[in-house]
């Protein structure tokens, strides 16, 4: 049996217009919830702030995966922390003290992890290691929605995961950016931990069976059994 592949879908694309149906919809599969904080800078998007992040808490028990996609974290993180964020990620490049901005996650109570963009090499995550719990390795350009995934990218979760090893530490990988039924299968054999999952699921006619779908195949995965 394989370990279990958790599903984090996020809200990027969801209709904020009736955003709690959207959420109730994917609570009974999702692992985490994603929320994407863009700030029209570091990437060109401008999404929400800790404002929903709060509203989002308010709505669901499903522990929240929130991705800054940022310049300046160090001024936020306690910010979105205190929004109600389980887990907080932040680029590497976002920043000039990545360490720093770990351990002031990590002293609010609250999951650290480090984002890498496609053009950002993987071995500048290895000096951050041993302090995060969990990496986002990006398998799109960071800022919008609904691109394809970009499959070069999948062989970062082994390179991550062997360095982890070479320093006798373990942290979970993260795959955002493009996954959707159809490639999920190469993401788990990539060997991705968590899977980010947006705009196929959102912007689906039924989110809640697409939701579902996602989370079949993760079962099947785990269960070694090969998906249909």
């Amino acid at each position: 049996m394989g370990a279990k592949v958790k599903l984090a879908p996020s809200i990027l694309n969801a209709d904020f217009s009736n955003l709690g149906a959207a959420i109730k919809a994917i609570e009974p599969v999702a692992d985490y919830i994603h929320l994407d904080v863009m700030d029209g800078h570091f990437v060109p998007n401008i999404t929400f702030g800790p404002i929903v992040v709060e509203a989002v808490k308010k709505m669901t028990a499903v522990p929240l995966d929130t991705h800054l996609m940022i310049y300046n974290p160090p001024e936020w993180v306690e910010t979105f922390a205190d929004a109600g964020s389980d887990r907080i990620s932040f680029h590497l490049r976002s920043c000039r003290d990545c360490e720093s901005v770990v351990r002031a996650i990590r002293g609010l109570g609250v999951s650290p992890g480090l984002a890498i963009s496609p053009e950002v090499p993987v071995f500048e995550l290895k000096p951050f290691l041993a302090m995060v719990d969990f990496v986002i390795v990006m398998c799109v350009y960071p800022g919008f929605g609904g691109q394809k995934l970009m499959p070069e990218m999948l062989n970062r979760v082994g390179a991550i995961k062997r360095d982890a090893s070479e320093l006798g530490v373990s942290v979970e990988v993260e795959v955002d950016g493009g996954v959707k039924a159809q490639n999920l299968p190469m993401v788990i054999e990539a060997g991705a931990d968590n899977v980010v999952v947006g705009s196929s699921i959102f912007a689906s006619a039924d989110v809640g069976a697409a939701a579902l779908e996602i989370k079949s195949i993760l079962n099947s995965s785990a269960a070694g059994v090969a998906p249909a």
